[in-house]
């Protein structure tokens, strides 16, 4: 009989000065906050009063009845270097987040009552201690962390802080939690190939069994196959002919296949994509190429950067992940990045991805710092990727594997490792190649990219500069202050991460501030920009492009609209390049909590005016405007699997709202970018902007307004914008010229359509679906005039 141990367990600091239940699975953080002992680690600025949470030991127990002594004990995610003790005997000592435990109770259980207590250590004292016992420093990036050497750990990086989140290094299991019979017939593993054929796709399905040695039977696509187990170890073979492939979003439908695998009393079951990957790195004039084939089709990869869905574990559930998910599909993605700051996401992420045509881009979990690469440590690592590996391979979402976000990088950026770089570099190659073996080893058909951003294979050149090859990061723009413009500058082959950011939206910014806090400069939201320098940067880019905001709340909507600007220009321009560019991921798609960042996503899952225009500049077709020397070229885009006919049009119009044809051009769009209208700088007045429109033969349109000069430079006139509200449904009429029109609703949930333009007399009808079905919205409206023009 199985005990499920999830449920109150008792949570007691190491001074007994705090004790509380623990409705496990969860964090002490999130625990301690339910039973009113600290209060809302995510309000104001009561971040910096909890760190002591982290400085203690926490003991969490619980009793469980057993008649039988012969089982074992399941934990997994156990966050981080914790003792298990049963019956006051020490039976595990874990030190890896991502990994799972399975320990035999034989020796210690007893018939009746028996009491399983864990005590979680204090990761700065153990970091401490790790990093005192390495023979050469080790750093971790102390702007990222004001926690340090969470480095020495096995948890999410971020845990200790990041430029975007909040440092309080939680401690809890999040995942299984059992006491389980010994000796019962189990599936430990299920591992499947695909070769795709003129016959069919055959899988070859490997499984691994424990207590088990008679037949293991597969089921898929109504056929059914049994093999004798040998040692252990079941391998199947099954063709499905004429199969119906899975698709990345976009490009065609996502079938899933149902395999059950059958061990005695054991079952297992999996969902299977039947595709072929490749990633094509073809050398050329220009560098080396980097770009995803997926069955035979070249696909452009537009997705963003995921970090976890909260800096509480405890907070993160099934339907909050798979509703940031499924807004990434429904703004036109295709890929996600788990950054190596997270974590391994639980097999629900992706079968989620599987399910919308996510494309996964998968680091392992080494971000921004430097690592240790003691016999003791990699055999941790080892550890962590065959079961990592194993777990998730089977997905058909599963597009790479990658070594690491930024250790490369990172080299260059520690006194330490820059007065004694070979040292440094040996040190980060064993780690790195004790993750390649590790992968290889699990799953040989795998995808691996050595780090993002990286030049290419055995490469550690500067892929933050260098457009040419491999995969880039390009920060330039935000962290050097450069203008949007300057994303034109480069031609990366695929830019892996780039941003921008804005504040949060007004619904999350009331939830961690007063009245009085709302104030840029104020130390409640100065505590919620993590990023060095980033409400000033902010504040910089909007004088640069912007008149200034009226209100505080005009300026949190500026900050969203130059955020969507700054992004749209990056992603445009290098769709533009296409095939030279294949593939831009924002970052970041989501937050952990409430904060000034560059995510498109608020903490909860509401749309920031940046994802509503990713949902255009996404879309699958796409007219762009392209500043070639003293002219503006309207360049086509289709990333469809199938070539359309599109037709733009294109206005000059004024300030005032006034407008004059411009053109009228037609051309069939294939797989490669394509010029379709040239307007020459010197057939603009000073005051006015190009206005486009297309049209597919497939039915889809599109607009946009390029503005040749800051926006600051024009003289808007009022809009008059008029809102007629009909329940939830709203029409948004305007009288002139009105720019990045914006609505708002006073509480969660999300909107048809936002940040848009109105020519004069356009009409637009919106929809609004709140997040709780009894809630009574108030909207509030804006446009750049009304923010910004006295």
């Amino acid at each position: 009989m199985s005990h499920d141990l999830a449920g109150e367990w008792s949570l007691s600091d190491d001074s007994g000065t705090h004790t509380c239940a623990m409705q496990m699975p969860t964090d002490g953080i999130s625990a301690l906050h339910a039973a009113g002992l600290i209060p809302d680690p995510y309000f104001g600025r009561n971040e910096y009063d909890l760190r002591w949470i982290c400085e203690r030991d926490w003991t969490a127990t619980r009793d469980v009845d057993l008649d039988d002594t012969d089982v074992d004990l399941v934990l997994s995610e156990v966050d981080c270097v914790a003792t298990v003790r049963v019956n006051d005997q020490v039976v595990l000592r874990a030190e890896n987040a991502f990994r799972s435990y399975r320990v035999p109770l034989a020796d210690v259980a007893q018939i009746g009552r028996n009491t399983i207590s864990v005590t979680f250590h204090s990761p700065v004292r153990v970091g401490a201690e790790k990093q005192a016992a390495l023979p050469f420093t080790v750093p971790h990036h102390p702007d990222n962390c004001p926690i340090p050497n969470g480095n020495m750990l096995r948890k999410p990086a971020c845990d200790f802080g990041w430029d975007w989140n909040i440092a309080l290094a939680p401690f809890g299991i999040y995942g299984a939690m059992q006491v389980v019979p010994k000796d019962a017939a189990r599936i430990d593993s299920v591992m499947v190939a695909q070769t795709h054929g003129d016959d069919g796709v055959t899988l070859d399905v490997t499984v691994t069994t424990a207590h088990h040695t008679g037949d293991v039977t597969a089921t898929i696509a109504g056929q059914t196959m049994s093999v004798q187990c040998d040692n252990g170890t079941a391998k199947l073979r099954i063709t499905i002919q004429n199969p119906d492939l899975w698709w990345p979003a976009g490009q065609g439908d996502q079938p899933l296949y149902d395999l059950t695998i059958t061990a005695g009393d054991a079952t297992a079951h999996r969902r299977i994509g039947l595709r072929q990957i490749a990633l094509v790195t073809t050398p050329d004039a220009a560098g080396l190429g980097f770009k995803f084939r997926v069955n035979g089709r070249d696909i452009f990869c537009k997705g963003a950067n995921w970090i976890p869905a909260d800096a509480l574990a405890g907070q993160i559930s099934e339907p909050k992940t798979r509703d940031l998910l499924q807004s990434a599909v429904d703004a036109n993605m295709n890929m996600i990045r788990v950054w190596g700051g997270g974590r391994y996401e639980r097999d629900s992420f992706y079968d989620a991805c599987d399910e919308l045509g996510l494309l996964v881009w998968q680091d392992f979990m080494f971000a921004c710092n430097l690592y240790p690469s003691t016999p003791d440590f990699l055999a941790e690592v080892t550890a962590e990727v065959v079961e990592n590996v194993t777990r998730i391979q089977h997905h058909a979402c599963l597009a790479i594997w990658c070594g690491d976000n930024e250790l490369i990088g990172a080299l260059n950026w520690y006194e330490v490792s820059r007065k004694d770089r070979d040292r440094y570099l040996v040190n980060y190659d064993r780690l790195n190649r004790a993750i390649e073996t590790a992968l290889k080893a699990t799953d040989p058909a795998a995808i691996w990219w050595p780090s993002s951003p990286s030049p290419g294979l055995m490469s550690f050149g500067d892929a933050w500069h260098d457009d040419g090859s491999g995969d880039m990061h390009f920060w330039s723009v935000w962290h050097e202050g450069r203008d949007f413009d300057h994303y034109r500058d480069v031609a990366p082959r695929f830019c892996s991460e780039f941003g921008f950011q804005s504040y949060p939206s007004m619904n999350a910014i009331r939830r961690f501030t007063g009245e009085d806090d709302r104030n840029i400069a104020a130390p409640v939201l100065e505590s919620h920009q993590k990023n060095k320098g980033g409400n000033a940067r902010i504040a910089e880019t909007m004088f640069r492009y912007f008149r200034w905001p009226k209100h505080f709340d005009d300026f949190v909507y500026l900050s969203q609209i130059q955020q969507g600007l700054a992004i749209k220009t990056a992603v445009t321009h290098w769709r533009s390049l296409k095939p030279h560019c294949m593939g831009t991921l924002v970052w970041q798609l989501n937050d952990t909590w409430p904060v000034c960042s560059w995510a498109s996503l608020d903490h909860g899952g509401d749309w920031k005016l940046l994802h509503h225009m990713t949902r255009d500049f996404y879309a699958p077709v796409l007219v762009t405007a392209v500043p070639v020397g003293d002219r503006i070229v309207l360049r086509g885009v289709n990333d469809g699997p199938k070539a359309h006919m599109v037709q733009v049009t294109a206005q000059a119009v004024r300030a005032d709202g006034s407008a004059r044809e411009l053109g009228i051009a037609g051309l069939t769009l294939g797989f490669d970018a394509v010029d379709m209208m040239d307007i020459p700088l010197c057939n603009l007045a000073d005051d006015e902007m190009i206005v486009f429109h297309w049209k597919s033969d497939d039915g889809a349109t599109g607009s946009d307004i390029h503005a040749p000069k800051p926006f600051k430079s024009y003289d808007l006139r009022p809009a008059n914008l008029s809102l007629h509200v009909d329940g939830l449904s709203v029409t948004v009429t305007a009288q002139s010229l009105a720019l990045f029109v914006a609505i708002e609703a006073d509480v969660p949930g999300r909107w048809s359509a936002n940040a848009f333009h109105l020519l004069p007399g356009q009409a637009r009808s919106l929809s609004f679906a709140p997040a709780d079905a009894n809630a009574t919205p108030t909207f509030t409206l804006r446009d750049l005039h009304s923010a910004t023009y006295a």
